[in-house]
């Protein structure tokens, strides 16, 4: 049996985790399961590193960037493969470059294109543990590049793929996926089961459990995933396919505060012209997500607003700027103190009454929503950022998703 194992940055934070973790492989090793693990930078490590940076260049290149942040996992893996060694478990550390881990070539958020499996088999065959560097890989310029925040769960889903392992878990520091985050709302519930789609909905609308990316993979290829803690051993949540037909309608309620508005005021009210606006930022692979359009009170004018994640901002602003004359508005407008709160679950869209619920709890708790979209399985609504907290629990408690 094959397993592979991801550990986020807090279950390495410091020497006490980093054997804890070892323990726990070092039972998969005796139970006669070839082992992969997967890392991620220790504790705040990255976020360390990215404040070095902007205290040497603000301004740092993409390219710069990754070439810092891979150092993160490159000293976890090394760290866990001598821990291991050191309680008489064979392992061996291997970074992107090692294995080999090809990537597209979009610096800070590259996307796994292929991994090379030689060199993975050929040390598991000998039979030793081994612990690879997530987040990060190499493109074709044979430059580091990363998978954006989180990706280790992307590294590890996509290893577990093409080494057609028996089994994918996932660690972290709750002890699964619950109904939203237990840090926030005290009585979020956890949940056994939820499906790839729902999970894909949570992860990318700001639930911090899985990678968004892991999951569009894991759906794609067919790899179950267990979400559990790597500080306890209660039994987790496993995102699949298909779930029990009488789940609950609502999965949960996310809320993501990396995230801003940018409003395009005056644009020409004429066809293509939001083509033109959304193209040009396609070009630079910024996804956009929450898009409204208002017509101006000219009437041959209009606004469209819409948001993206926050670290972006400035990138588009510079290039709307750039093109200005060619898109035609009167100016822009910044909103960077916004948050998307979203309803997750299956049932949403076919089940009458839903939006209006979670509308309501919103108007009683006193909160205006500035944006709103909907799709099969989600209702996100923006509000002011200061509320963030107090909407989610408003929403939780008005769809009796805790305990």
């Amino acid at each position: 049996m094959l397993v592979v194992k991801k550990f986020g940055g807090s279950s390495v934070a410091d020497k006490e985790r980093i054997f804890n973790v070892a323990e726990r492989v070092r039972e998969e090793y005796h139970a006669g399961n070839e082992v992969v693990v997967v890392l991620s930078a220790m504790g705040k490590t990255t976020n360390e590193l990215i404040e070095q940076a902007r205290n040497i260049n603000p301004r740092a290149s993409r390219r710069e960037l990754d070439m810092l942040l891979t150092c993160g996992e490159q000293m976890s893996v090394a760290l866990m493969a001598m821990a291991l060694q050191s309680m008489g478990v064979p392992a061996i550390s291997l970074n992107a470059w090692q294995v080999a881990m090809h990537t597209s070539s979009a610096y800070g958020n590259a996307r796994l294109k292929k991994i090379d499996t030689e060199r993975i088999q050929a040390e598991l065959e000998s039979g030793k543990v081994v612990v690879i560097t997530g987040f990060q890989g190499i493109n074709k310029y044979d430059d580091y590049t990363t998978l954006g925040r989180g990706g280790s769960d992307t590294t590890a889903v996509a290893l577990a793929a093409v080494l057609h392992a028996d089994a994918c878990e996932i660690y972290t520091d709750v002890e699964g996926v619950y109904t939203a985050d237990p840090r926030i709302v005290p009585n979020a519930r956890k949940l056994e089961e939820i499906t790839y789609d729902e999970m894909l909905e949570m992860a990318s609308l700001g639930a911090k459990v899985l990678h968004n990316r892991s999951v569009e993979l894991a759906k794609k290829y067919g790899v179950q995933l267990v979400v559990c803690s790597s500080l306890t051993r209660a039994p987790g949540t496993v995102v699949k396919e298909v779930v029990n037909v009488e789940k609950m309608l609502v999965s949960g309620v996310a809320v993501d505060k990396n995230v801003s508005r940018i409003a395009v005021m005056g644009l020409n009210d004429v066809p293509g012209t939001a083509f033109k606006l959304f193209n040009l930022i396609y070009q630079k692979k910024i996804n956009v997500d929450l898009i409204v359009q208002s017509v101006g009170y000219s009437g041959d004018k209009k606004d469209i607003a819409f948001t993206v994640a926050a670290d972006r901002v400035e990138e588009v602003v510079s290039l709307l700027e750039q093109n200005k004359e060619r898109l035609q508005f009167s100016s822009v407008e910044v909103s960077s103190d916004v948050a998307k709160i979203s309803l997750v679950g299956s049932g949403i869209m076919s089940t009458p009454g839903m939006a209006s619920k979670m509308f309501e709890a919103l108007y009683d708790a006193g909160i205006n929503t500035r944006m709103i979209s909907t799709s099969e399985i989600k209702i996100s609504v923006l509000v002011d950022e200061r509320y963030a907290e107090k909407a989610m629990l408003a929403v939780h408690d008005k769809f009796e998703l805790g305990d």
